[in-house]
């Protein structure tokens, strides 16, 4: 049983590194709801429930790092159409008119 305590310790440690960071004061409703399910679990049900958590951690653990690296290899990403086509034009040697920068593009 010491050694189930410890593995859903860790998991719970686990889980609360890939959950979104919050100040140490107030506790998620995800936070409260993995303690509670944690601590009443019958003794039968808790292999399960540890390995489907070590699943989902592994997954958010992931998509955690697939959002990072799309992030880092797609900068352009999050700009709009007229930004990026002025940092496409900087990155061969070009600027825009200025026509073109301030919305007028005639």
């Amino acid at each position: 049983m010491a050694s189930n305590s410890a593995r859903a310790r860790s998991l719970y440690r686990s889980l609360l590194r890939e959950l979104p960071h919050r100040p140490l004061s107030e506790s998620s409703l995800v936070q409260q709801r993995i303690r509670t399910t944690i601590a009443t679990q019958p003794p039968e049900d808790v292999r399960l429930q540890m390995d489907q958590a070590e699943q989902y951690i592994q997954y958010a653990k992931a998509q955690r790092i697939y959002t990072t690296l799309l992030e880092r290899y797609n900068p352009g990403m999050e700009m709009d159409e007229e930004e990026r086509v002025r940092l496409t034009a900087r990155r061969v040697g070009m600027d825009l008119p200025d026509d073109f920068v301030k919305g007028r593009k005639s």
